[in-house]
């Protein structure tokens, strides 16, 4: 089974070519990829197949040619996942399946607008944030309140005071399971400076990751909240390196580097 792996700010991904169809991509054969030391390594899968194939997503078919089918590394599907877009897109103008310029991309979260630039950026159309209210997540004993922001998917994002660095987040972070009866991503955030915060992740299904891509304009949302603010550019630092998010009234957007960085065969 041919395979490429990619990433965006070290949030990595195994990308499968599958334009027709034709693989069964199993919960149990995403888990085996993602393994960090059995498999190729990764925190999702990203399958690239015909929209028009998939009839999930069938009604996205005349706006999206191709449909970004994510899996966690636990094998469980998600909505959607910014980085993993990004990746997405990168992989098909490289591939020589979509010109540089603006794409669309189908997703369990809509069909979402992607950006290819010329320079290596990539950026996406990220649509509205949600809010639905706060909740808490206790991490190492300690519990710190937070936003539910909705991104297509899940967050729960924690704006703190003790030092994001200092945290362990190797286990399960604790939250309401009747507000969050699907799981959530979690992010615990310190802010740093003007429209900057550091932010680590725990990504359900995945565990840590270097970086969230929807975790980092839930971030951001989290912090201008906090700041008063509704609009403006902020600068996500995460673990694998840094991301721009542009904060609209009616939407928002998320800008960073994607890049592909092998090609090969997993032997099945």
């Amino acid at each position: 089974m041919r395979f490429l792996k990619g990433h965006g700010t070290e949030n990595d991904f195994v990308i499968l070519p599958d334009p027709d169809g034709e693989l069964d991509v199993s919960a149990a054969l995403v888990a085996a990829l993602c393994a960090r030391r059995t498999g190729i390594g990764a925190d999702g899968v990203l399958r690239v197949v015909r929209t028009k194939l998939c009839p999930e997503v069938a009604d996205q078919a005349a706006r999206a040619e191709w449909f970004m089918d994510y899996r966690n590394a636990d094998g469980s599907m998600a909505e959607m996942c910014g980085n993993g877009v990004r990746v997405f897109a990168r992989y098909l103008v490289d591939a020589g399946l979509a010109e540089p310029g603006e794409l669309p991309v189908a997703t369990r979260g809509g069909v979402k607008k992607v950006r290819v630039g010329v320079e290596g950026d990539v950026s996406v159309d990220m649509g509205p944030a949600t809010l639905h209210g706060e909740s808490t997540t206790t991490v190492g004993g300690q519990e710190y309140p937070g936003l539910h922001i909705d991104m297509g998917n899940p967050h729960l994002a924690c704006v703190i005071g003790d030092p994001v660095v200092q945290l362990d987040l190797t286990h399960q972070p604790g939250f309401d399971s009747v507000h969050f009866p699907a799981g959530v991503n979690i992010e615990l955030i310190n802010a740093v400076g003007p429209r900057r915060v550091v932010m680590r992740v725990h990504e359900r299904g995945s565990g840590e990751t270097r970086s969230c891509g929807t975790g980092a304009v839930a971030a951001a949302v989290a912090a201008a909240r906090l700041a008063g603010e509704e609009t403006g550019t902020w600068t996500v630092e995460v673990p694998g390196g840094a991301l721009s998010v542009v904060l609209e009234a009616v939407t928002t957007h998320l800008c960073g580097p994607a890049v592909i960085v092998a090609a090969g065969e997993y032997l099945t």
